[in-house]
């Protein structure tokens, strides 16, 4: 059981998708199942909120905010992330091409992808569409903008026989022959020594043995059916950090520097690097 330093269970937040299930499965129905606080919600954005706010010792947290909220270490090699194709963070667009598009929706649940797709269209296509920031319902975003940014299971129910969808994952992909990854476990440096006990890497390891039940559990939440679930979390997602993802991560932050998104590119610390 994880306590954190006042003696009480960790606190842990982590967004409620699909592609973060094989992340959190031990804590909810396997071995670790009353060792941490779980809170679950669906915009990623919030988890990120949460941890900045103090409110848990560690959160599934979009990337690009690591260089955004002080007095955070990221759990090594653990992750949400895709080596191509992703399916679940997407822009849909009523344009055949993207330099047609000329507004962009952004989903507000987001933020990594809200800088992955400012820098696809900056620094690769070489223009800037107008942005507008809204909630992640794809009929109001096209009614006054051309293309939408959708992330997370959302993203997987995009019609495509009516829309053009484009992966922003494949797109970094093409531009950069870089893995991309969208959200890592980070925790509060004065947690440090408590989340890295709750061993996340083999909480990952747990759940990934366990897709067929995960699968199982999500027919009729997604639309997707388990055999659709199973492929999504086994061959779209990585779980696990590799050199390519590792360069791509790198690539990511100093281009979103480079584009004013952060003020700063932190190095990258870990919370293995404060224990003694």
């Amino acid at each position: 059981m994880s306590k954190s330093s006042n003696n009480r269970l960790s606190r842990i937040a982590a967004s409620s998708y699909l592609n973060t299930a094989p992340l959190i499965w031990s804590f909810l129905y396997g071995s670790r199942r009353n060792t941490v606080e779980l809170i679950t919600h669906k915009a990623p954005s919030r988890c990120a909120e949460m941890l900045r706010n103090g409110e848990v010792d560690a959160a599934l947290v979009p990337v690009i905010e690591y260089q955004r909220i002080p007095s955070v270490v990221i759990v090594p090699d653990v992750c949400v992330g895709a080596r191509d194709a992703v399916r679940s963070v997407v822009i849909a667009s009523k344009q055949n091409n993207l330099k047609k598009i000329k507004r962009v929706a952004l989903d507000d649940s987001s933020r990594t992808s809200v800088a992955l797709v400012k820098i696809i269209f900056r620094e690769f296509l070489g223009f800037e569409p107008e942005w507008q920031t809204s909630s992640p319902d794809l009929r109001s975003m096209l009614e006054h903008s051309d293309a939408a940014l959708i992330i997370g299971d959302p993203a997987m129910k995009v019609p495509r026989d009516r829309l053009h969808v484009f992966d922003l994952a494949t797109l970094w992909h093409d531009f950069t022959g870089l893995g991309f990854v969208f959200a890592m476990w980070m925790a509060a440096t004065n947690q440090a020594e408590e989340i890295h006990a709750i061993d996340l890497r083999a909480v990952r390891d747990e759940g990934l043995a366990h897709l067929d039940e995960i699968a199982g559990r999500q027919e009729g939440q997604t639309g997707l059916s388990p055999a659709e679930v199973k492929d999504y979390l086994s061959k779209n997602i990585a779980f696990q950090m590799d050199e390519d993802m590792t360069r791509g991560l790198q690539l990511f932050f100093n281009l979103a520097q480079k584009h004013k998104l952060v003020d700063e590119v932190k190095a990258l610390e870990f919370v293995t690097d404060l224990m003694v």
